[in-house]
């Protein structure tokens, strides 16, 4: 009946929609947040997505089960992303790890899912450390008793009715993709086995068995097909639609995208189920609601309760979008959750079936104390001193509560929450609020003296709990802040450049550092900055002073490196320290912030990372480089002493071009750089000049014509996930080692494939024209070798090079191999 009555209501809502309604109904726009609230009173149902990285949930088929359905529906990430690549800013690693686990709590809020991972920290052993293609690799790196253990104790946490990996186990799958499927399934019965991780049990955890896997599949394997595409008047677009809004929130994936309103189909298939039901409903043998509880449970009395209170929540639906009629309803079936919570406590059902209603009643008791707080029309607005703290500061936390309703609300209080540690006064009691009447609570936070730093994955530092009290039932609700609150150094350091490279053939006489210093103290302040230089090493100066008037005022300090006379091969560091009122400040603070999500930060010791190895470079080469924003090869190779200028549009549309001997675009350049395709005769004009082009990889998805981008057929290979040497380790064969390529001005070895990190290639070609040249061969274990690695085509008196290696990685990881055979990629255009 719960899924027919919600086809009803739509029809009821279209027609209040449609042309010939009354002028009120025209102008009214639905209540989307009060909907939204209400809509899971309707079910018990638990779900849970399972996926490897961020951007992984199955957006679309969730939007349906939450927003259509009411389904509490959550999705469960392993790692947070930190080895996929930045459509929106050069953040790698734990920076892109952060962007993208913030990104898809924004994206989970706009169909209705609630986020998790099961990575805990930037160092978490559950990283993604890049493309794989096997399971066991991936389980074999992330420590696969750590991770299945996690997973476990999730779903004895979250308790899910149905589980769904969102993706097979098949060799066309990514392994990570493929190792979260495995353990997904093993987990059905595992998860409710006692002797599974027991020290669980220990902790108050109790088994829990899924009621129901699924697997997405085609339309011919599907036990179950489910038509998802319809349009929900509420939210005015398909739960498709909703879905894609939700991905346009993983912007540094370049996620969503425009889609109509159309018929669309979820194809599952059922491989395990706790239910003695053949029917192929998604949810049959599973209760539905308290109505479908009150039918399974053999308790007369306790049957009555359960169909009573479905009722109560029936008539909170029932009475949308009316929020006066709704919050009373709200307290009173509240308060029976509650009681019936107690009667089933007490009662002598099967020990797996209470539990299972004892949980069922708990998340209903959560979901009516939102649905309490909406009707109320309470308005909390939070504002803080400043979002940023340093230890032992004091801050003000004022709380400002509007009544913007039509009915007096009674007894509201809010109460601060923090760490145990920090300290602060009590709940604050703003008595009744009468409509149109506002209150504030103003609370004065002190930050230990020995608090922690700001960890990105950490619960948020501070929040507010907000209560009231109506119909003698009290109900509470937590608040974030509107944004993040970090407790942070009082002083960031940041060197820059990150990484020195030191030519041994050729080395610099000094090389030039900065420092910058950011303040976060509340206050004037003064540093000493200095660097901690390596044996043999000097700076000119030796410190230098640093003054700041206020809060986030920058000071950025210059040194000169002078390496001593012979510099030795091998990595060193070099450490930034900036002193002040006798305490030492070495840490980075690199700064995230991007409109669409929370600010954060990323805390790390303030190092360059230096190298040093021989780099030959030819006399007076000239290379122009087309900068995409997702690599930082021209700064490295700058550093390390080449001649090279970052080409603007304007110099592209209009600049002499033949003044550079060869000419580099970033990676994905067609993507960063939309005028690098508006000029992409300019560009073969000047190799059909002689001029020596570079072009470093592009996607499949990004723009790029076979055709008609290069001056000669080549195509990238699809799917991708075919078309990659996830193996940074991989015997790398050269076809033509007495080439230029790998003897000029460098001599290129075996040594030079050596250390690579993350994996060799990826998107290699899968079709080129006969006039290319290959130069090198390599494949993951137990495959076909790939040529096209390294492609080189004359064009006219020039010739064109087109690389799918990822030096970049190896470049920004002090690879030495990487600079020197990506330095002999460029100096081609010097040979010639």
């Amino acid at each position: 009946m719960k899924r027919l009555w919600y086809g009803m209501l739509s029809v009821l809502l279209v027609t209040s929609l449609m042309p010939g309604a009354t002028a009120a109904n025209e102008q009214a726009k639905p209540d989307t947040d009060l909907w939204s609230a209400v809509k899971p009173l309707e079910t018990t149902v638990t779900f849970l997505n399972t996926g490897a990285h961020p951007d992984d949930e199955r957006s679309d088929f969730l939007a349906y089960l939450s927003r259509g359905l009411g389904v509490k529906t959550a999705s469960l990430i392993a790692n947070r992303g930190e080895g996929g690549q930045n459509a929106i800013g050069n953040e790698l690693g734990n920076g892109l790890g952060i962007i993208r686990s913030n990104e898809m709590v924004e994206a989970a809020k706009v169909n209705g899912v609630k986020a998790y991972h099961l990575s805990e920290t930037t160092s978490d052993p559950i990283y993604d450390f890049g493309f794989s293609k096997s399971p066991d690799e991936t389980l074999e790196k992330w420590g696969e008793d750590v991770t299945y253990s996690r997973l476990i104790r999730f779903i004895r946490t979250y308790q899910p009715d149905i589980v769904m990996p969102s993706f097979l186990n098949v060799d066309s799958q990514h392994g990570h993709h493929r190792a979260m499927n495995v353990l997904s399934v093993r987990a059905f019965e595992d998860a409710a086995d006692p002797s599974v991780f027991p020290e669980q049990l220990k902790d108050g955890l109790e088994p829990w068995q899924i009621k129901k896997l699924y697997l997405p599949v085609g339309k011919g394997d599907a036990t179950t097909s489910i038509e998802i595409g319809d349009y929900d008047p509420i939210y005015e677009m398909s739960y498709p639609q909703l879905g894609e809004a939700s991905r346009y929130l993983h912007k540094s994936q370049g996620m969503g995208r425009e889609i109509p309103v159309e018929p669309r189909q979820t194809h599952l298939q059922l491989v395990a189920s706790a239910e003695d039901d053949d029917s192929d409903d998604l949810f049959a043998g599973i209760p539905y609601d308290f109505n479908e509880w009150a039918d399974a449970v053999k308790d007369k009395k306790l049957s009555g309760k359960l169909a009573d209170l479905q009722k109560s929540l029936d008539g909170i639906v029932n009475a949308y979008p009316d929020r006066a009629a709704i919050l009373p309803k709200s307290q009173k079936a509240l308060d029976e959750a509650r009681k019936l919570a107690k009667h089933v406590e007490k009662s002598k059902l099967d020990g797996a079936v209470k539990h299972d209603l004892l949980h069922k009643l708990q998340l209903k008791e959560e979901q009516l104390g939102e649905v309490s707080l909406l009707s109320s029309d309470l308005q909390t607005d939070i504002d803080i001193g400043s979002y940023v703290l340093t230890k032992g500061e004091e801050t003000e936390v004022t709380v400002r509560v509007t009544n913007t309703g039509k009915q007096k609300v009674h007894h509201v209080e809010a109460t601060l929450l923090s760490p145990d540690d920090w300290r602060h006064e009590g709940p604050a009691g703003l008595k009744h609020l009468n409509p149109g009447e506002s209150k504030t609570a103003t609370f004065k936070v002190s930050v230990p003296e020995d608090a922690g730093y700001f960890e990105p994955y950490a619960e948020p530092a501070l929040q507010v709990k907000l209560s009231f009290k109506e119909n003698g039932v009290e109900t509470s609700n937590v608040l974030d802040l509107d944004n993040t609150v970090s407790v942070l150094p009082e002083l960031s350091v940041t060197p820059d450049p990150v990484n020195i490279t030191v030519n041994t053939a050729e080395a610099q006489n000094e090389i030039p550092v900065k420092v910058k210093v950011k303040n976060y103290k509340d206050g004037a302040a003064k540093a000493t900055v200095s660097l901690k230089l390596p044996d043999g090493w000097t700076s000119v100066p030796e410190s230098a002073g640093a003054n700041f008037a206020k809060r986030f005022d920058e000071e950025t300090v210059g040194f000169k490196l002078i390496p001593p006379e012979t510099v030795q091969e091998g990595e060193f560091n070099v450490g930034a320290v900036a002193e002040m009122d006798g305490e030492t400040f070495n840490t980075t603070v690199q700064e995230i912030k991007y409109e669409h999500i929370n600010d954060s930060y990323d805390l790390y010791p303030s190092l360059i990372n230096g190298v040093a190895f021989e780099l030959l470079k030819p006399e007076g080469l000239k290379v122009g480089y087309i900068d995409s924003g997702f690599d930082q090869m021209a700064d490295s190779f700058i550093n390390a002493g080449f001649d090279i200028t970052k080409l603007t549009p304007e110099d592209l549309a209009n600049g002499d071009l033949s003044r550079y001997d060869t000419i580099v675009t970033g990676i994905r350049a067609t993507l960063g750089r939309e005028d690098l395709l508006q000029n992409n005769e300019r560009i073969k004009e000047y190799v059909r000049n002689g001029g020596h082009f570079v072009m470093q990889y592009v996607t499949a998805a990004d723009p790029w014509d076979a055709d008609l981008t290069p001056p000669y057929r080549l195509k990238i290979g699809t799917p991708s996930i075919e078309w990659r040497v996830t193996d940074e380790h991989s015997e790398v064969t050269m076809t033509k080692p007495d080439h230029p390529l790998f003897n000029y001005p460098n001599k290129i070895g075996a040594g030079d494939w050596d250390n690579w990190v993350q994996e060799r290639g990826l998107y290699f070609p899968m079709e080129w024209d006969d006039r290319y040249e290959t130069f090198v061969s390599m494949a993951d274990p137990g495959e076909d070798p790939f040529t096209g690695g390294i492609l080189m085509a004359d064009y006219g008196e020039g010739t064109y090079l087109y690389t799918n290696l990822v030096f970049y990685r190896q470049v920004g990881a002090q690879v030495p191999g990487g600079y020197r055979i990506f330095a002999n990629l460029m100096s081609y255009g010097a040979y010639k």
